[in-house]
Parts: C-alpha cells; structure tokens; sequence
C-alpha cells in the first residue's frame, strides 16, 4: 500500500511538471511568433477617452526582446521623440528640448505617450516566458478560436509588476488573442484583445491590439500593425543614444 501512494505521488508529480513545461512552450511559441527574432514596424496608436480621441502613428525597431526602438512620426507636436528600450533600462529623447531622460524605475507604471499601456509594458515585454511559472487551466473558447488557457504567476524574486496573467492562446495558429493583468491582490487591472488576423511580414497574425483599462470606463488604446517586416537587418550597435538623435 505504501509503494501504491509513493507510485501515485511520483506520477502526479511529473504530470504536474509535463503540464508546466507544456504551457511555457506554448507561450514561448505564442511570444515568438508575434515578435519574431528582429522586427521593423510601421503602425498607428489611437487612444480613445471619453471627452476625445487622438492618434500617433510611429516606427518601430526590435531585436530579441531586450532592445527596442520607437519614433513618433505624428501628429506634429510629438513627431521626432525617440523612445528606446536596451535591456532592463529605458530612454527617452526629447528633440524640442533637445534632452535624453532615463526614466527611474519609479516611472515604470506611467502610462506611455497618454495610452493605457504603461512604461513597464514596453520594458518587461520578455518576461511572460521568463519570469513567470505558467500553468495550463484548460482550454476555452474565444470568437471561433478554441485555446489553450494559461494562468502565469510571477517567480520568486522576479522583477515584475503583475501578480498573475490568464493567456487565451489559440490551439492551431499560436496566437496570445487574451490577455488579462491583475495586480497582487487578483483584482482585474486590464485586459488586452488581438483581432483582426491577417497576412503581415510573411506571418499570418493578428494586426489589431485593444487594451481596456478595468477601472476607467470609456477608455481603450488601440495599436493597429500597418507593416512589418521580420528579420529586419539589425544589432545591438542601432540601440544608443546617438542613434535616437538620427533616425527618421
């Protein structure tokens, strides 16, 4: 009898971690597909309020997950500042006044540009493979899609600022179509939706990002993919500081 529990105990132990390695590979394949290994970007930022809307269209360059590089193009009053990620820091030139800001850790959960996404967002966009322990909760279906439903929590020690995020990623195309953030308490902080699938950079994925803050109603951002192209020709030598003074 006490070999039987032993026998069980081990088996429930590694169908435990079988099912954890399984839902870290599918959000390790979900994070790649729609990153790819070096991207260039081309898309439009609509921000939506209850009183107004606005829009910024911008330029993107990206390598890995640790350097990243983005250009306001419109509208006018914002056109040329230069936003750039280089691993766990993150830049900001302001050409008007003609200054280069490093923003401290304590502006991490701003918003970015006025949107609903934050700084952080934008600096810890690796670590839902890394610094999370990912758990498969079944599947579920959202519009025609059937998918994959992970629940991540953050490793110990981890330097992040969610204290759990539920994936929907679909079973056959790998896409993450759901994302829902939720603060150390497990209260809902906002939730993300990706639409809109089509062909972009020789990749079928979803183009349309709408992110709605839980506590703000009426408010949304949406960021629209107008073109990518993946493997984009670059290294770490494009992500300085002298480089933001010169791209266009």
């Amino acid at each position: 009898m006490k070999n039987k529990i032993i026998i069980t105990a081990f088996v429930l132990c590694v169908s435990t971690f079988i099912h954890a390695q399984d839902a870290k590979e599918i959000v390790r394949k979900a994070n790649e597909k729609s990153n790819g290994n070096s991207s260039y970007t081309e898309m439009t930022m609509k921000i939506v309020r209850p009183t107004y809307e606005r829009s910024i269209s911008m330029k993107a360059w990206s390598l890995g997950t640790d350097y990243s590089m983005v250009y306001i193009t419109a509208p006018a009053k914002e056109k040329g500042q230069v936003h750039m990620k280089r691993e766990k820091e993150m830049w900001n030139w302001q050409p008007t006044i003609n200054r280069m800001i490093k923003l401290p850790p304590s502006m991490m959960m701003q918003s970015w540009m006025g949107s609903d996404f934050t700084n952080d967002d934008l600096i810890n966009q690796a670590s839902i493979v890394n610094d999370y322990t990912h758990k498969l909760l079944g599947e579920e279906k959202h519009e025609s899609y059937l998918c994959y439903k992970i629940e991540l929590i953050p490793k110990e020690n981890s330097n992040v600022v969610w204290g759990k995020i539920i994936l929907l990623i679909s079973k056959d195309d790998e896409f993450i179509l759901k994302s829902e953030y939720y603060d150390e308490d497990n209260d809902l902080i906002k939730t993300e939706f990706a639409s809109d699938v089509k062909m972009l950079g020789g990749k079928k994925i979803p183009s349309k990002f709408t992110t709605i803050p839980s506590d703000k109603k009426g408010n949304k951002t949406i960021m629209i993919m107008d073109n990518i192209i993946f493997d984009y020709k670059l290294d770490e030598t494009f992500f300085t500081q002298q480089n933001m003074k010169k791209i266009k």
